[in-house]
């Protein structure tokens, strides 16, 4: 055998194995992004029945995970769940660090390993929920604990301050990406017909900027509990989302956003069938 034949044989198996692997980390990036969708239609769908005054269930990912339980095959599906989103963290993860490119700049890297860094607990989270854990604390008490336990460190009223303005930040960044249409740079949207792309971009752009709004508001909160230094000021995402009846336009405003989150999770589910990954 000479060595270019070997050579050759060498180069063939690294191709082979970087091909299996985009395969497998592909597959992960769209299983996470199904398990997103269903937790994104489920908050939706709990927000919508508060907003037309029928809900008492608590309208965040575990009340998105309490309804899933009381399903037929309810831990099954947990469990399924908890498989999309450690798929979601490996591909994140994988995209931090692996990925190569012109385009991978410092910022995207940072973005991608907070990303991973925050679907592995969430899919810790499920995991112990799955395995018969409870619910535990909901997610309104464990926005007031943190924010406590925080505003008690040394400069905590400055961190919770920053935290909460770096929440605000985030929302807005998003609300603003999805009404100028970035998504579409990230979709494969030369395989659509005119029609899917009308919808999906309809999809990610009102699903988007509810999105936005939810989590600057969270921010809000957060913020104004480190100016009064008063943790009870700070709420989860069921407790933004009942704020929003307390405003002048009442329930009409949530039942927009709860609207709003079931199209975000519906895109997601079109992401994971179109995104480029």
């Amino acid at each position: 055998m000479t060595p270019s034949s070997t050579q050759g044989r060498g180069q063939a198996v690294k191709s082979a194995a970087r091909s299996a692997q985009n395969e497998t980390l592909t597959a992960a990036g769209r299983a996470g992004f199904v398990a997103r969708g269903v937790v994104y239609v489920l908050i939706g769908a709990l927000a919508l029945r508060v907003a037309l005054g029928s809900g008492g269930e608590s309208a965040d990912r575990q009340g998105a995970l309490a309804q899933v339980a009381e399903q037929p095959f309810g831990r099954v599906m947990l469990w399924a769940l908890v498989v999309g989103f450690a798929s979601m963290a490996l591909w994140r993860g994988t995209r931090a660090v692996l990925t190569r490119g012109p385009r991978r700049k410092v910022g995207s890297r940072v973005l991608d390993g907070g990303r991973a860094v925050f679907y592995a607990f969430v899919c810790w989270t499920t995991a112990v929920y799955a395995a018969g854990g409870g619910q535990g604390s909901s997610g309104n008490e464990q926005s007031r604990d943190g924010t406590a336990s925080a505003l008690k460190l040394s400069y905590g009223q400055v961190l919770v301050g920053a935290a909460g303005c770096l929440l605000i930040g985030i929302g807005g960044v998003l609300a603003v990406r999805a009404a100028l249409r970035r998504f579409l740079k990230q979709l494969d949207t030369a395989t659509m017909s005119r029609r899917t792309k009308q919808v999906v971009t309809a999809l990610g752009v009102a699903g988007g900027v509810a999105r936005g709004v939810v989590f600057a508001a969270a921010g809000i909160f957060i913020l104004v509990a480190a100016v009064r230094f008063d943790p009870a000021e700070a709420k989860g995402v069921d407790a933004t989302l009942r704020s929003f009846t307390q405003t002048p336009a009442g329930p009409w405003l949530l039942f927009a956003v709860a609207i709003g989150l079931i199209l975000f999770g519906v895109f997601s589910f079109a992401s994971a069938r179109w995104r480029r990954l």
